[in-house]
């Protein structure tokens, strides 16, 4: 710990300041103790009753392992210690609103024991975020440098904290909870201690449970979006919160565990050695709904408060008038509106994504051209998402830029793509500007919901003919893993930690367990995440997918937005350690055709003699050597994608390429699959994956405009 120590004091104010308009004292910020975290809690009198707790909650329902033991041993921890006056509050509030549960405010009046241990469980696990191997997790990465986000590891008790920042030094954990001015920021050797007045107990309430209580108590902000989810029998797929199933194979050993992974020698290698793989610990799922506010619908007529029986008809035909759907739609504006057919299911479902996005996850920063890890915050070329939504086959795109001043649903703005420029927004037309997603903790519901996150947006938003045509004329590049809602929903993708359960995650083949639902594997596959957070790699994000094996993989791809022509391209990064696959493409999975011969991914563009070269100074001249490549039916790199934001762009480099896998005409109502298959007789060559793209002929053929190098 103490190589960090040095940069500590330039780290915290980075961390503490970020949010705040006011200078901050930090001279005397830093506490630095030898004890551990359970040796200075306990010469404190402030917290002898958080000490008996943590010293009588068991670790997990498998460990006979106090957390009070966890706590007083090696590791990294960020502990939010509750004070005594915390906790009697806690205790006063819960006896107020759950008179059921304890006839007083004092662990002796609990009517059952197993809801006191519950309870004592709840204020423990959820005070603490284990670290693991990740040292500077507690430094560095903890507290979000933007008020309302989360920090990038869960607690104990599996869930998500929050900070918001407020005034001057003024820091509150899950927008309530405030840390103390003077008691904070206590180093201890195996952690950091933060004192906070509250006690921190985020409650287990679904989406559905919160809409449920805004229709009850008929509560303004998201009323009328509430009648239309509940009049679309959306409730009981709002209320799941985690695969019951998965879970209990998982307690009784029948999903394989990091160490199963060395049957028949397999193991991933990575950062100069072999090193376990990690099974995911949970299947939860989780949605994110973009939401027109009431104050938007009262500047429409409509009125919040009106009966279901009265708004919602005026809601549906308020979505015709305004052209809230795409000419050639199917749809009806009947009163069922439980039918997919109906317009208002069809409008609501285009405001949902079946997994959670926190405020600092919408667009991903990392590895893009110009990034610089050391100021993460800083937004250099615009950079998009884009994400199948629930219901028909659409497609929604997360936007943002530095001009854009905000992250936006659907923005389709004039782009700067030159050769030499760099990449930018220049202008944006007002009909292409798109819904603004709000993302203040005051106005979006961030922590409130353990499986849902709430934002408002500043304009409607459905899947529209603009929508569609300005999707329809740009190149679609999604990351792989945005095929997967389960890797946001558990915490795989991407996750900003160095520890090797966070780096490499094993994904159990579709035979013991259908983890990622858009991805079937045969028996013979071995199936790798590997987030790579701090690697300086050459993929978009930094992260890739692999399998080992005799692999066979069918991934379930996003739908295009119109009826056209377009290239599918597959990103590589050939070299030895791949093999030769064959690639199927098609929208029946069970009859995919195949697409071309199959490819050896162990050859680099420079010993394919496909007439690669460098970008030099006459511009033509590359023009001419990308339209070499094209008829050989490969493409250089992307430009927008670096290592680790270096000027070592994908674009330059010859063991970048993307591959084009298939040019055929496509339909926006149908889903399209992609299955790749080794044909070697090999259990070691692996399959990768970075990024995909649909380029529509429009793009790529573009006698006026060709298609840029970004």
């Amino acid at each position: 710990m103490n190589r960090i120590l040095d940069s500590l004091c330039i780290t915290a104010l980075i961390l503490f300041l970020c949010g705040c308009t006011e200078q901050i004292d930090t001279s005397a910020r830093y506490v630095f103790t030898s004890d551990c975290v359970m040796t200075y809690l306990k010469k404190h009198d402030s917290y002898s009753e958080y000490v008996k707790l943590a010293e009588a909650t068991p670790i997990s329902i498998m460990s006979k392992s106090t957390v009070g033991e966890l706590l007083s041993a090696r590791g990294h921890y960020t502990v939010f210690a509750p004070t005594n006056k915390a906790i009697d509050l806690y205790l006063q509030q819960l006896y107020e609103e759950e008179p059921n549960l304890l006839s007083g405010p004092s662990w002796d009046a609990f009517y059952s024991e197993h809801k006191r241990d519950s309870i004592r469980r709840v204020i423990v696990c959820n005070s603490i975020i284990d670290s693991g191997d990740n040292e500077e997790a507690y430094f560095v990465n903890n507290f979000p440098l933007k008020s309302g986000t989360e920090f990038p590891l869960n607690n104990m008790n599996d869930r998500k904290l929050s900070v918001r920042y407020s005034g001057v030094d003024s820091v509150f954990i899950n927008n309530t909870c405030d840390l103390s001015l003077t008691e904070r920021d206590i180093l201890v050797t195996n952690g950091v201690i933060h004192q906070v007045g509250h006690v921190i107990a985020p409650k287990d309430i679904t989406a559905a449970m919160y809409l449920q209580d805004i229709l009850d108590q008929q509560k303004e902000g998201f009323l009328v979006m509430a009648k239309a989810i509940q009049a679309c029998g959306l409730m009981d797929t709002l209320s799941k919160i985690r695969d019951e199933v998965y879970e209990d194979l998982y307690l009784r050993g029948l999903i394989p565990d990091r160490t199963s992974l060395y049957i028949d020698g397999h193991h991933h290698s990575s950062a100069g050695g072999e090193n376990p793989n990690w099974t995911p610990r949970h299947r939860l799922y989780g949605f994110t709904i973009f939401a027109e506010t009431d104050d938007f619908w009262k500047e429409q007529g409509l009125d919040p408060e009106a009966p279901s029986s009265t708004l919602l008809p005026q809601l549906v035909n308020w979505l015709v008038a305004h052209h809230q759907y795409t000419i050639g739609d199917n749809f009806v504006t009947d009163e069922k509106y439980s039918s997919e057919e109906n317009l208002l299911y069809q409008w609501v479902t285009y405001h949902i994504l079946p997994f959670r996005a926190p405020a600092d996850r919408l667009v991903f920063r990392r590895n893009e051209f110009g990034y610089n890890p050391a100021n993460p915050l800083q937004i250099t070329i615009p950079m998009y998402e884009v994400y199948t939504t629930m219901g028909k086959p659409r497609l929604i795109k997360i936007f943002e830029s530095k001009e854009s001043n905000g992250i936006y649903l659907n923005r389709f703005p004039n782009l700067e793509t030159g050769r030499e420029e760099i990449l930018h927004e220049i202008s944006c037309d007002d009909k292409n500007v798109g819904c603004r997603i709000d993302r203040d903790p005051e106005k979006a519901v961030l922590n409130d919901i353990v499986n849902c996150i709430i934002y408002p947006i500043d304009a409607p938003l459905s899947y529209n003919d603009n929508v569609r045509d300005g999707l329809a004329r740009q190149r679609i590049r999604f990351d792989g893993m945005t095929l997967f809602p389960e890797a946001m929903n558990n915490e795989i993708r991407l996750k900003l930690s160095t520890d090797q359960k966070n780096q490499d995650v094993y994904i159990p083949a579709t035979h013991i367990y259908n983890y990622f639902e858009n991805m079937q594997m045969n028996d013979r596959t071995i199936f790798i995440y590997l987030n790579a957070y701090g690697y300086t790699w050459c993929n978009l994000h930094s992260d890739e997918m692999k399998a080992k094996g005799r692999f066979e993989i069918t991934f379930k791809l996003p739908p295009v937005p119109r009826r056209s022509t377009y290239e599918f391209r597959y990103k590589v990064l050939p070299n030895g350690d791949r093999g030769i696959q064959q690639f199927y493409f098609g929208d029946n999975p069970a009859k995919l055709p195949a697409a071309g011969i199959p490819v050896d991914l162990t050859r680099g563009i420079s010993s394919m003699n496909v007439g690669w070269e460098a970008d030099g100074k006459d511009e033509d001249y590359n023009i001419e050597v990308d339209k070499r490549l094209r008829n050989n039916g490969v493409m250089k790199g992307a430009k927008s994608v670096c290592a680790d934001g270096s000027s070592d762009i994908e674009r330059n480099r010859t063991s970048n390429l993307r591959y084009i896998i298939v040019r055929q005409t496509m339909d926006p109502d149908k889903f399209y699959y992609m299955k790749v298959k080794s044909v070697l007789d090999s259990e070691q060559k692996e399959f990768y994956m970075d990024y995909l793209e649909y380029c529509p002929k429009e793009v790529y053929d573009n006698p006026e405009t060709p298609e840029d190098i970004w």
